[in-house]
């Protein structure tokens, strides 16, 4: 099938991927009373004196924005709000379809740091949660900081921790198939925007020992030029022995490769250099930085990308659905680390030990289980740091 062609004949048919439905009849004088005005009125009257009775009496329990701002779509760069909107669309559809979960697409008509922090903070109140989407680097960072330290529930970017949740779920499984302990794992990550911070810091976090991040020019270090604030703070939190050159000389010696960064970057020369049992995620989209034949063909031992026509396809939709499923469940004030590691290690649990092999080692999205799975990890981790309400 030629997917670009049948999407614009589908998209042109459906005319939007969603739409809202009523969840009440109204079909006489009785109905209509009780579902708006005179009988409305009450429910109104209860939240005025309680804020939090907005989660008992109205969706808001279960209702999700989807903000973007346009300037990081896919792979299409900055293409603008309203040309954003298909995707942002599309992110509903799989909310609903993975985890009940109600979405409603908020495209912004701002780059501008504080109007859309300003934006968000204004439409709160109407939502359980909000997932930013597709916003640029490094604009994203502040607009998540801000967000999280302004608002009572969840704001998660899934560009950044939806990929770096599947990413640790595929590199414990890797892990264990390979005989490597995961807090001695040789890491280096080919890559410094968004996505490649955030599983890094998500990888730090769950116990590996240190992370070699590289960008254009190479490894990111102590000390070195040209850093932005972002770099710098990530230069203090990896890369322990100071290493310094480029990719091909920092991979050496590696047991694992993440690549979050351009097509065709990984060489077969870079993969053959790196350890035993080598383990490659090549995530790059379409095109990832190395193809798994030709990495298998160096001697890769497992490889993973983000793409659907190869094994173990590293998909953002193992993770948010279920996440915002479990948090939502518990009124959850925040999505923290705890409940990323949580949702991770229930993604690893899916697979069994017999099951597990080098083409096998993470689920499947249609894999059922998955967002029900993800969901009771990530509300056991709430509970447990004590960012659940109810």
């Amino acid at each position: 099938m030629d997917y670009n062609k049948e999407a614009m004949i589908k998209h042109k048919e459906w005319a939007g991927k969603i739409e809202v439905i009523s969840r009440v009849p109204v079909k006489d004088k009785e109905s209509l009373s009780v579902a708006y005005t005179p009988g409305v009125a009450e429910p109104c009257l209860a939240i005025e004196k309680d804020v939090d009775l907005s989660y008992i009496y109205t969706r808001r329990h279960n209702l999700v924005a989807v903000i973007t701002d346009g300037t990081a779509v896919l792979g299409l760069g900055d293409i603008g709000p309203e040309a954003g909107m298909p995707v942002m669309e599309g992110k509903c559809v799989l909310f609903k379809e993975f985890g009940d979960v109600d979405a409603f697409p908020l495209c912004i008509r701002s780059k501008d740091v504080k109007e859309i922090v300003d934006t968000c903070k204004l439409i709160a109140g109407s939502f359980g949660g909000i997932n930013l989407e597709d916003i640029s680097s490094p604009r994203c960072f502040e607009i998540e900081k801000q967000l999280k330290a302004a608002l009572d529930i969840p704001v998660f970017h899934d560009d950044q921790h939806g990929t770096a949740v599947v990413s640790l779920a595929a590199l414990i499984n890797a892990a264990k198939l390979a005989g490597k302990k995961f807090n001695e794992l040789n890491i280096v990550v080919s890559g410094a925007g968004a996505s490649a911070i955030a599983v890094t810091k998500l990888l730090l976090s769950a116990g590996v020992n240190d992370v070699v991040l590289c960008d254009r020019s190479g490894a990111v270090y102590k000390g070195r030029d040209g850093l932005n604030n972002i770099k710098l703070e990530m230069a203090e939190i990896t890369n322990k022995y100071g290493k310094k050159g480029v990719l091909s000389e920092v991979i050496k010696g590696a047991d694992v490769f993440f690549g979050l960064s351009a097509p065709k970057l990984l060489t077969a020369q870079m993969v053959a250099s790196m350890g035993k049992k080598a383990i490659i995620f090549a995530m790059a989209n379409p095109t990832p930085e190395i193809l798994p034949d030709e990495a298998k063909a160096a001697g890769a031992f497992i490889v993973g990308t983000g793409r659907s026509d190869y094994p173990n396809q590293i998909n953002n939709v193992l993770a948010f659905p279920g996440i915002f499923r479990g948090a939502l469940d518990v009124r959850a004030s925040d999505i923290n680390d705890e409940m990323k590691i949580a949702a991770a290690h229930a993604l690893a649990g899916l697979i069994s030990d017999k099951e597990l092999n080098a083409d096998y080692i993470i689920p499947a999205p249609f894999d059922k289980r998955v967002a029900a799975a993800v969901a009771e990890n990530v509300k056991k981790a709430a509970i447990a740091t004590k960012v659940n309400r109810i």
